[in-house]
């Protein structure tokens, strides 16, 4: 994997844009309205999402529902997933000029790996292969809206991501307010040293889409960048 990571490093590429927060923090809908306003630009676009590899998604569900998966092996399972996609498609994307934009990257194994125990060096060890992207923007919202958006859509929280297998509480709510607010802590912490562009979520969703393209536009290439400041130009 260093091999890959000097390659890209030598040669012409896209850009590398990721986005990081707590279940519910919005990061997913602004990725996504920012996927659409590259394509509307012209750019060439390709999108990677945590724990989507076909290669462990299957035994990730299975573990899951089964109860079957200690923090060490949720740890492996995921920088698996990562891996594949990494190797698979980041890479080859980023070196043929395209924007790949990430929902989640390594942060959210660093912080959600250290919240359940694991020793942080070691995480970063097993992803160090990894590039560091050109923007990493961090979506931070209140505990209390990011529950409120995720019941929005479905009636009660998921087991894992309520931080259930931890024994936090015995309440689905408490337990998933006492991880994610653990979480938030690790990606405060993170913010400075990563370079986090951090982003108010709890903002009107229009407005934190303005600033997050202002922010990109200086990624741009130079003829997108051109229509994009125009676009975004105060009438």
């Amino acid at each position: 994997m260093s091999a890959i990571r000097e390659a890209i490093r030598e040669q012409p590429r896209g850009r590398l844009i990721v986005v990081e927060g707590i279940d519910g923090s919005g990061k997913s809908t602004q990725l996504h309205l920012l996927d659409k306003w590259l394509r509307h630009l012209g750019v060439l676009v390709f999108n990677t999402e945590w724990n989507s590899s076909d290669v462990v998604k299957e035994i990730t569900s299975k573990g899951k529902k089964k109860g079957l998966l200690t923090p060490t092996t949720f740890s492996l399972l995921h920088a698996t997933d990562f891996a594949d996609r990494y190797e698979r498609n980041v890479v080859p994307l980023l070196r043929a000029g395209y924007f790949v934009l990430a929902d989640r990257y390594v942060y959210t194994a660093y912080a959600r790996d250290a919240v359940r125990g694991c020793n942080p060096r070691w995480v970063r060890r097993v992803y160090s292969f990894a590039v560091r992207p050109d923007a990493a923007f961090y979506y931070h919202v209140p505990v209390e809206v990011a529950v409120k958006r995720i019941l929005t859509g479905r009636p009660k929280l998921k087991y894992y991501e309520a931080g259930m297998d931890l024994n936090l509480a015995n309440d689905e709510y408490e337990s998933y307010r006492i991880f994610q607010s653990r979480i938030i802590e690790e990606y405060k912490s993170m913010a400075a040293t990563e370079g986090f562009r951090v982003m108010d979520g709890s903002l009107d969703i229009e407005l934190q889409q303005a600033q997050m393209r202002r922010q990109v536009m200086e990624l741009l290439p130079p003829a997108a960048a051109a229509v994009a400041a125009k676009e975004l130009a105060p009438a």
